[in-house]
Order: structure tokens, then sequence, then C-alpha cells
């Protein structure tokens, strides 16, 4: 309906432009917005107001002329002039009741446009580092990032949902040397676990796992380990420095076979997991992309040979190192340490080339808010290599506080005490963590209620919504229990019977559906589609409670039908693009 209305304008504009009321060269998309009042009208417009200056007139006087020069529509019962050059269009009461058979004939494509024109926009999230299970932070990044893509999709973009496997450096390294040092205990060798190391119960299970199929093949002793290694933190050394001499130590006296034996076998183990989680959480990829395969393409070294033909690379120290300060970012950026081996960043620098070169119309990061200082020198990247930094949209994602009994679970990713991704949906149900997660803006702090997730409440937005797509599920078995034919007749016979004021506002905010679909897709806001689904529901129930719908009049009752099977699809329809059942029962 909106688009239609601003078709309308759009060609009175230009039936104004032709005559030279005013320049060809001025016309703006036009901007139509609901009517907050509908005593004001379903939509307004402002653009005689915009364009009175360039058509030197008065706001009314060219109100007046657009009006004039509009087309004809059905669907527009009148259009008038309010305040200083305001256009209030109101619509026919048949356009309301002709939207009816639309959604039971388009059923699970009502809201679904072609907008995007079938443009190829890359989505790559979570991308959590395989050192470990899914956690109810990555969690939030999961529901975000596979809701904003079905939405774009929905839309009419391509969508190509990518995770980006950091399988390589240093993290890997202290995992597949945590998980051995967890075997050597195992192997009665006693020593003190490293602070930095991996701690959580997963390391156990993937070296108990090598200790049952090899035995004592890989161990050495703990004197050996240990020998001439630098102390830890808690005696007086560095973390860091204790850890990085572990990892060598462990390459050493394991040799190359068996260390890449316990750093796959870690990495595979890792990962399939989290492709489970994912999967269960109802999050799927087209690929899952190996950060190693950018070092064995080539990519890596094509990238950092792109940057120095163009002078973006210089020598310090040793190290390579990119102007990223050429390009606005606070400081240059290492790309290749000391020791030659490149860096984080020159990984990413090669991962986002890659990216446009594969001919996406738009690229979209998820990251975690921590990542913000990184957003520059990506960009500074792209734009060193000669593509288009204003393709990369970097999404940001506060993390998610849970909070259980009114006290907020606490929580350490290094030391394993942390409640993962499976957990939380064993706890509350996939449904309602998916909701729950995109429920407020991304970049928004999340206070996760998990008492309010599990509660069969008004209170629990996900359960209020569901319940009032299963009441209406529940009004359909009690007319074939009660043998009342409630088969729709079609077209829009028997709609002129929705009176009510309830009846008139569901019939409003089913209109607006397609209208979220595309504000919710375009801005990046799954929030404003859960809101919405939200206020359905509450209109249903409102009407249901001061309806019946199995009344004796056929007529009234043929209406009424139809309505609640239109409130029935499209609250269907909107809790699947958030990744939510639309139960039939409750």
């Amino acid at each position: 309906m909106k688009s239609h209305i601003q078709d309308l304008v759009s060609q009175a504009l230009q039936q104004l432009a032709s005559d030279g009321t005013i320049p060809a060269d001025a016309i703006p998309t036009p901007m139509i917005e609901r009517a907050r009042d509908r005593q004001h009208g379903d939509f307004a417009s402002n653009i005689a107001m915009v364009l009175a200056k360039v058509a030197r007139c008065r706001p009314r006087d060219l109100a007046e002329k657009l009006v004039a020069a509009m087309p004809e529509s059905s669907l527009v019962a009148k259009s008038e002039i309010a305040g200083p050059g305001f256009i209030n269009f109101f619509l026919s009461d048949d356009t309301y009741h002709a939207l009816i058979p639309e959604i039971m004939q388009q059923g699970h494509a009502y809201g679904r446009s072609n907008h995007g024109e079938n443009k190829k926009v890359q989505v790559e999230f979570v991308s959590a580092n395989p050192t470990g299970p899914l956690h109810v932070g990555h969690g939030r990044g999961a529901a975000y990032g596979a809701t904003v893509a079905d939405l774009l999709e929905a839309i009419g973009f391509e969508v190509h949902r990518e995770y980006y496997v950091n399988d390589a450096g240093r993290q890997m390294d202290i995992l597949a040397t945590s998980v051995w040092l967890r075997y050597l205990s195992l192997c009665d060798e006693a020593f003190a676990f490293p602070i930095n190391g991996y701690k959580g119960d997963y390391i156990w299970e993937i070296a108990a796992s090598i200790k049952q199929e090899h035995g004592e093949t890989y161990k050495h002793s703990a004197e050996a380990v240990f020998a001439d290694i630098t102390a830890d933190e808690p005696d007086g050394g560095d973390k860091e420095l204790h850890i990085d001499a572990l990892i060598a130590r462990a390459k050493s006296l394991l040799e190359e076979n068996r260390y890449r034996y316990i750093f796959e076998l870690a990495l595979n183990n890792i990962l399939d997991d989290i492709r489970d989680d994912l999967a269960g959480f109802g999050v799927t990829y087209q690929r899952w992309y190996s950060e190693r395969s950018l070092t064995d393409s080539g990519a890596v070294n094509r990238a950092i040979e792109r940057l120095r033909s163009s002078n973006y690379l210089y020598k310090k120290e040793g190290a390579l190192w990119f102007r990223s300060t050429d390009f606005g970012d606070e400081k240059d950026r290492v790309v290749v340490r000391e020791n030659g081996q490149g860096t984080y960043f020159a990984s990413d620098i090669a991962y986002h080339m890659e990216k446009m070169e594969r001919g996406f119309d738009r690229v979209i990061d998820v990251w975690g808010a921590d990542h913000h200082g990184y957003i520059p020198r990506v960009k500074a990247a792209l734009e060193a290599l000669g593509d288009d930094p204003s393709k990369l949209d970097v999404l940001l994602v506060q993390f998610a506080n849970l909070y259980r009994d009114g006290k907020k679970v606490q929580m350490s990713t290094r030391s394993g005490s942390f409640v993962t991704l499976r957990e939380l949906r064993q706890e509350v149900g996939r449904d309602a963590a998916r909701f729950f997660y995109v429920m407020r803006k991304c970049e928004q702090h999340l206070d996760f209620d998990l008492d309010l997730a599990k509660s069969e409440s008004n209170d629990n937005p996900v359960y209020y919504a569901q319940y009032a797509h299963a009441r209406v599920c529940s009004v359909l078995r009690q007319a074939g229990d009660k043998s009342i034919d409630i088969t729709p007749t079609p077209g829009i016979e028997n709609l002129d019977r929705l009176t009510e004021s309830h009846e008139q506002l569901l019939l409003i905010s089913l209109s607006r559906y397609p209208e979220i679909v595309e504000a919710a897709a375009l801005n990046e806001e799954p929030h404003q589609l859960c809101h919405y689904v939200r206020e359905l529901a509450s209109e249903f129930h409102t009407y249901y409670n001061a309806s019946h719908f199995l009344v004796e009049d056929a007529a009234l009752r043929d209406g009424r039908i139809k309505l609640i099977l239109a409130v029935r699809q499209v609250l269907k329809n909107g809790l699947n693009l958030l990744g939510v059942s639309a139960p039939e029962s409750m």
C-alpha cells in the first residue's frame, strides 16, 4: 500500500515536471509515512513542503497541484491537504478488505518482495575461534546475523552466509598444547596447568579420546616438558611467555606429525561441535571459510604484494607495516612480524580482498562490540587495495548478560566457567533464545532473563506471540468439533461485516507487515519485526477476548474467520523470519 501511494505521488511529480512547475532534476523519492492518527488519513507526505522552494510557490499551493495531477486509484478514497502543506491519503475500505484474500493466496510469500533485485550480499557472522564451545555471547551474534540474512533474502537479495574459521595462529596452538597437557595429566604426569591454557571440560574430553585410542603414545615426562620453561605468572613470571614456551616445547617433543595430529583433532572436534550447535539453533551457512586456505592459496601474499606495489607498506624494526594512518586509522599496523610470520590482520586483509573479488555488491560483517577499533584498519586496507570500503558494513553486537533468579550469571571464557549456547537452548528452548536475542538493537546491551524466557505468561513476548497463533488454530479445531463449515468464501465477500474497532486495527496492522519486513531488513534491525509480531499478537488477543468467531450469522462468521486466518498467516511468517516456530497448540 505504501509503495502504491509513493508511485502515485511520483507520477504526479513527473507530470508537474513536464509542465515546468518543478525542475525535473529536483525530484526526490517522495517520503510516505503512515499517519499517526487515522482521522488524518492512512498515509501522509510532506513532499510539497520539501519542493516548495524550488517550485517557487507556497507549500499548500504546490500540494493542491500535486493532488490535481495525481492519477486516480481504486485504493485511495480521497486525498486532503492539511496544515502547512501535508497531503493526507485515505484508503478505501475495499483496499483493506482486498488484503485478506491476498494474504491467504500468497501464504508464506506475503511480505516478501524483490526490492533487492537479486543483488549479492555476503553476511559473515559468529566466526568464533574454534577453541571451545559456543557460549551465550556467540548466541546473540548467531541469532542476529542469521535473522539479518533471512530478512535481506526475504526482500529479494541473494544472500551468502559465511563462517570464517580461525584455524591458524597462536590461539589454535594454545588449544592444541592445552589438550596435550591434559592428556599428560591423564597419563599420571603431575604439574601446574598454565594460567593461559584452555581449561574447560571439553579439553579433558578431547584429551581422554587420545588416551583411549593411543594409550601413552604421546606421553612425555613432566620434567622433560617443563625443563627450563619460563615461569608462569603466579611464580613471578609472564603467562604469555610461559604458554608460548610450552607451545614451542610441545612442537619440539611431539615433532611435526604428532603435534599436527593433536592440533587437527582438537580443531575438528570443536568445529564439529560448533556446527552441531548452530544447526540446532537454526543457523546454517553456505560456506565455512578456512583462514589457513588464505595462506595455502597465496591470497595473503597476493594482498601484501598489492599493498607493496601501491607503496602502502614499509619496514621498521624488522617487521612489515601497513600505512593505515594514511586512511584515518589511529596508527600504522604490522602485517608481517619480525620472524616472517603474517599477522591476523594480514589474513583479514586477504579475506576481505577475496570477498570483494567474489563479486558481492555488499559485504556485512557481524562482530562483537570489542572489535570496534578494528573497523578503521580493515576499511583502510580495502581502500589501499583499490576496493570500495563503503561496500563493507560492520555491525557490532554487544554481549548478552544472563540473569537467573534476579542475579547475574558470572562467566569466564578462558577458565571454562561459562554457559554454552547448547545449555541455553536446553534450558529455555531455541524459540525463546532466538527471539530474546534480537529483541533489541544489536549495539544495545542485552539482559537475558532466563526465568522470563521459560515462563508461560503474557510477559514472555515469544510465548505471547506463539500463543496468538495457537489460539487461531484452536478456534479452527473448535469449528471442526462442532461440524461448522469454515471454508472461506472467495474474494472480499463478507469482509464488509468487519466493522468493529478491533477488526479495523487488525486490518491496518496486517497491511503494515510488508513495510516492517523491508524496514527491518534495510536497517538491519530485526527488533522492528519482534515488536511488530508482539503488537499484532496483542491486538489479536484483545480481539479474541472481546468477540466470538463461531457466531450463528454465517456472513459475519465468514468475515471473521477470514480475518483470523490472515492473522495466523502473518504471525507465522513473522515468527519464521525470526527463526521461531509457530505452534498449533500450547
